[in-house]
């Protein structure tokens, strides 16, 4: 059993309060919320009963929510999930809200890491966008999936594409191609791709 300790307005929306238990934030609820359910502080309750209480009274609020934060852009899993939960939304609110956007296909990681690499496979490597896509939550299966399609020819045009830019206005020489070297590796190419294009930059002083 745990206390609330604290009720307090919340700042940037008048009608709704966030709650503390035992001294520490629990959840936001809406003043109706709180009012209908004589929530007080002094109160014993259940971190059970506070979910039933949010989820009753906030489930179709919260999906709201969520499908303005997915309105922008393309959002993974652990996106929304992490949006939800920073607005103080409890876990059966948070499940209740990622199961509906699955139902609809709002939310699909497989789908969400092919957009990813066609949109930035043109100045970045697999290393790095497959890095970037774990970060975000995306499954290995998945990514493995969306990255199928870059080839080492694919990452070597590239690659190559991104190697001529930055060698525009600099002397071909051996500092500048370690540089180069360095910069690549930053982008996510691995060391076959980079060492294939370095050899086929030019005639200039090799490594």
């Amino acid at each position: 059993m745990n206390e609330i300790t604290a009720i307090t307005p919340q700042i940037k929306d008048k009608r709704r309060c966030n709650i503390y238990i035992d001294g520490r934030f629990c959840c936001g609820l809406t003043l109706e919320a709180t009012v209908k359910n004589r929530l007080k502080v002094g109160q014993i309750i259940t971190p059970e009963r506070l979910s039933e209480i949010q989820l009753d009274s906030e489930k179709n609020t919260a999906f709201d929510k969520a499908l303005t934060h997915l309105s922008a852009t393309q959002k993974t899993e652990k996106q929304v999930r992490t949006f939800l939960e920073g607005k103080g939304y409890l876990p059966a609110v948070v499940e209740y809200v990622m199961e509906k956007l699955r139902s609809y296909n709002f939310l699909n990681d497989g789908q969400y890491a092919e957009s990813y690499v066609e949109c930035v496979s043109k100045r970045k490597g697999s290393k790095l966008i497959r890095m970037e896509l774990k970060k975000k939550g995306v499954s290995d299966e998945a990514i493995d999936t969306a990255i199928e399609g870059l080839s080492p020819e694919r990452e070597q045009e590239t690659a190559t594409a991104i190697l001529e830019k930055y060698m525009r206005g600099k002397t071909c020489d051996k500092p500048t191609l370690q540089k180069a070297y360095r910069y690549l590796m930053g982008k996510g190419y691995d060391y076959e791709v980079i060492k294939s294009v370095l050899t086929a930059y030019g005639d200039c002083e090799e490594e």
